[in-house]
């Protein structure tokens, strides 16, 4: 399986919620299904049916960010030498040429993209335009509402 790219602060938090998945939540969901139990008949038990169903949730986000972990390449942007151009992990701030707005936005990992928070994945079409490109340049984007033009004003890393 190839390589999946991740920021560091992205793999922290995978870890983050991990941790808090085997030590808090795991053995929470365990005295439940125990206490459960002790109320008797598990056919008619809405509160075992419950906390079984909340273990096997639990225990899938494990494996999944287990999974997920094991996967990534972990890219710490700080540590590089990009030079002002545009990489995974850079945070660009940007002027669209069309409606004069500013937006700022973060590379990040498909896992990490949060368009709320300014972070977009690595693939979506503008990381793609933007990519490699410096402060100053043009970018211009096949959005689906049609041809963007996004002028690059300045690049950060961290």
């Amino acid at each position: 399986m190839s390589k999946v790219p991740l920021t560091k602060r992205g793999a922290d938090k995978l870890r983050e919620e991990l941790q808090e998945l085997k030590s808090v939540k795991r053995p929470s969901v365990i005295k439940a299904i125990a206490e459960a139990r002790a109320h008797g008949d598990l056919k008619e038990n809405a509160e075992y049916a419950a906390a079984r169903e909340q273990q096997g949730f639990i225990e899938g986000r494990i494996k999944d960010i287990e999974g997920k972990l094991s996967n990534a390449q972990i890219i710490d942007v700080t540590a590089m030498a990009a030079n002002g151009k545009v990489i995974f992990g850079a945070t660009i701030d940007l002027a669209d040429e069309d409606n004069g707005k500013e937006v700022t936005y973060q590379i990040v990992g498909e896992d990490e993209a949060d368009i709320k928070c300014g972070k977009i994945s690595v693939a979506s079409p503008i990381a793609r335009a933007l990519i490699g490109k410096h402060s100053g340049d043009m970018a211009e984007v096949q959005a689906p509402g049609g041809l963007r033009s996004f002028e690059i004003l300045a690049v950060r890393y961290g």
